[in-house]
């Protein structure tokens, strides 16, 4: 069924290219960049279990592991990104660059087509062996019951995460922070580490909310396990409210017209009442409704929220995007909507493939008896 709507909306999408060409490669990077975020936003919570452990992590690992499997498929999706880069940044533009001096240097030393494409292949290389790694330590684990496996999961995984951070920092600054090549913020890869943390745990627990009410995944997550995730989805909203904040914050209090530039562009028309949404809808009213330990504990309840956050996070993504390519006026398209869904049909699709290739619960980890024991009175 994801496959059949993608493809629908991928067409659908398609059109666009033919009606405005610079509208379609902007609403592109929507859709990569929100996908690509659940993809690794996976790898972080999946290396963040195998360090800390956990009965909330034993139980959503399948999940984790298989979205991390999606990152072939965005390797793909990228492409036309690489092929297009003068569609979307303007730092492609020499005369752009040549306004100031500082951004001659940008465009000498980091912002030019070779080194973005470098620095690209390097991110998916590092992201791509990490995801190897879990995956097949896993599966051996999993098959052979070895704790050598397990200490070999704990082992990259400190190191991994570090990594992990480090080049979404990188990627963020360069796939959506340059393209307003005269704006900086030293936090802005942080904001992005904490956003797709979020979108990835909150796509995990739909997918539980929907696997909890079916054989044989109803007979193994308990209500404790929600409130476990309901408890670090909190964390995370609280982490991704602290770092934008902080960044506005900072920005405002120093007044300086090359950084407050970046918000009027995002706070005049209809931007202002888009970014006031999403301050409540992905911080405030998450955070009102995980005080509630009802809440939490309910599949249903939590799954609500979880797609009312994953919706909001499409939003953020474009409220970060389009906002650059239209200063002067408030302006939307369809294909902004259009492109995230016709890429969600396929990254699903994909998701749903991998996840069906193992069993939904590690079975021979010794921390799934210990998960279900420690949660069996609830």
């Amino acid at each position: 069924m994801a496959l059949a709507v993608g493809a629908l909306c991928f067409a659908l999408f398609v059109f666009g290219l033919l009606v405005d060409r610079a509208q379609f490669f902007h609403a592109y990077l929507v859709g990569f960049i929100f996908w690509i975020g659940i993809t690794l936003g996976s790898m972080a919570l999946l290396m963040l279990q195998h360090l800390t452990g956990g009965a909330w992590g034993v139980i959503i690992r399948r999940v984790l592991e298989a979205a991390t499997r999606t990152l072939p498929l965005m390797l793909i999706l990228f492409i036309p990104i690489l092929l297009r880069l003068n569609q979307i940044y303007s730092w492609t533009n020499p005369a752009e660059m040549d306004q100031t001096p500082a951004l001659r240097e940008k465009a000498a030393h980091y912002l030019n087509p070779a080194f973005f494409t470098v620095r690209a292949a390097l991110y998916f290389a590092i992201w791509s062996l990490m995801m190897l790694l879990l995956n097949m330590f896993s599966l051996e684990h999993d098959r052979t019951a070895d704790r050598r496996f397990a200490k070999r999961l704990q082992m990259i995984s400190g190191p991994g995460l570090g990594l992990l951070i480090i080049t979404i920092t990188f990627a963020s600054i360069d796939w959506v922070m340059s393209l307003d090549p005269a704006w900086s913020s030293t936090i802005y890869g942080l904001i992005f580490v904490a956003s797709w943390s979020l979108s990835a745990l909150a796509f995990a627990i739909l997918v539980m909310s929907w696997l909890s009410k079916r054989e044989p995944m109803n007979a193994v997550v308990r209500t404790s396990h929600f409130h476990d995730w309901g408890n670090l989805m909190m964390a995370l909203v609280m982490l991704w409210m602290y770092f934008a904040f902080s960044q506005y914050l900072i920005i405002w209090s120093a007044n300086l017209p090359e950084e407050t530039t970046w918000y009027v562009a995002r706070k005049h028309g209809g931007w202002g009442v888009i970014a006031l949404g999403i301050v409540i809808l992905q911080f405030a009213f998450p955070f009102m409704t995980l005080l509630s330990r009802a809440a939490k504990k309910s599949p249903q309840k939590l799954g609500m929220l979880a797609l009312l956050i994953l919706i909001t996070r499409v939003v953020d993504v474009i409220w970060l995007i389009e906002p650059t390519f239209n200063r002067e006026r408030f302006h939307l398209s369809w294909m902004d909507m259009a492109a995230p869904i016709a890429m969600g049909g396929f990254w699903i699709a994909t998701f749903a493939w991998q996840l069906q290739k193992r069993a939904l619960a590690p079975i021979n980890d010794p921390q799934l008896a210990q998960a279900l024991t420690a949660h069996a009175g609830h």
